[in-house]
């Protein structure tokens, strides 16, 4: 249920956890801040937390520096399949898509799903013919496909490395050529809000990983895995290598997590240590609590990621890092 009294608005972004190159830094810190401030301004108007995921995650599909919408990523056929997913905390509603093709913005049809169908997951052929039934139009592959991807598809296509190149551990010694990570975006971009009115959601979106076998899925579109919204509790996105996360059900760790006392904080930190014991998987973590309690956390060697509550934006890209100016 929502809570009577006016709570204070918050949006906490990430813009993929993995191993982004320096070329790609600034345009992935600049991307979260901006998707950061589109999402609160919707908070500050009053709008509701659904409504300030998804613009948030908008402007990430638009900006091609990350792997959802524009700047998605190739399977072996050389063909682009994006998974997303929105979670409205209220009522538990939620809708996604995977492995649907050409839509420029996936976060969009995902909450069609969401508000105009019965369903939670519509996938391939039948997203696209929800789509088009609906209005959304596809786009050509090529307007989402830089040629930084197709690049990075062919080196990866070559050598099959991608998963333990791009989302190794941080604490890993074993050194990485960095020339292998000088490419494209390569992971989800995710959002959560919690509105005034108390009520939290969540979105996530990705291309998917380079190189994928076509028709696979990893954890962004599954809720309770790539996200999850429950007033009771809070929202949580997650990011990083999807098998993994899949197999932990990180986004609901989190929340079950919360639910047993732990701040959000630490609901994220002990969630991404549970994957690393369990299944060897790297990845990062945003989360707020029902509460406005802030929760962000990566394993991976860096993550691109901001929150704003009070008029004040934080951001940051490596490990300890907390900018914070006033908007």
């Amino acid at each position: 249920m929502a809570n009577l009294s006016t709570c204070e608005p918050v949006v906490v972004i990430h813009g993929g956890a993995w191993a982004i190159p320096d070329k790609l830094s600034s345009a992935s810190v600049d991307g979260v801040c901006f998707a950061a401030r589109a999402g609160y301004e919707v908070l500050r108007r009053g709008g509701t937390a659904v409504d300030a995921v998804e613009a948030a995650v908008l402007v990430m599909e638009d900006c091609p520096a990350f792997d959802a919408g524009t700047g998605s990523v190739l399977n072996t056929k050389g063909e682009v399949e994006m998974d997303s997913v929105i979670m409205d905390g209220r009522l538990l509603r939620c809708g996604s898509v995977a492995c649907v093709q050409n839509i420029k913005n996936p976060v969009s049809l995902a909450r069609a799903v969401m508000e105009k169908t019965d369903h939670t997951l519509l996938v391939g052929k039948g997203a696209n013919e929800f789509a088009e039934e609906i209005g959304i139009r596809t786009v050509p592959t090529n307007s989402l496909v830089t040629e930084d991807a197709r690049e990075e598809w062919r080196h990866f296509m070559k050598f099959k490395t991608t998963v333990n190149v791009l989302f190794r551990n941080r604490a890993e010694e074993t050194p990485v050529d960095s020339s292998v990570c000088d490419t494209i975006g390569h992971d989800t971009v995710g959002a959560v809000a919690l509105d005034k009115f108390g009520n939290t959601a969540a979105a996530t979106s990705t291309g998917g990983i380079t190189a994928k076998r076509p028709g696979r899925v990893g954890d962004s579109p599954i809720v309770g895995s790539g996200a999850y919204a429950d007033n009771d509790s809070g929202a949580v996105s997650t990011t990083g290598h999807g098998e993994s996360i899949t197999k932990v059900c990180l986004a609901r760790e989190v929340t079950h997590r919360i639910e047993e006392g732990l701040s959000a904080q630490e609901a994220a930190e002990a969630a991404l240590k549970k994957m690393t014991t369990r299944v060897q998987g790297s990845g990062g973590v945003v989360a707020v609590s029902k509460d406005g309690d802030i929760g962000k956390h990566f394993t991976t060697e860096r993550m691109a990621w901001a929150w704003i509550k009070a008029e004040k934006l934080h951001y940051g890209l490596n490990c300890g890092e907390d900018f914070v100016i006033d908007i």
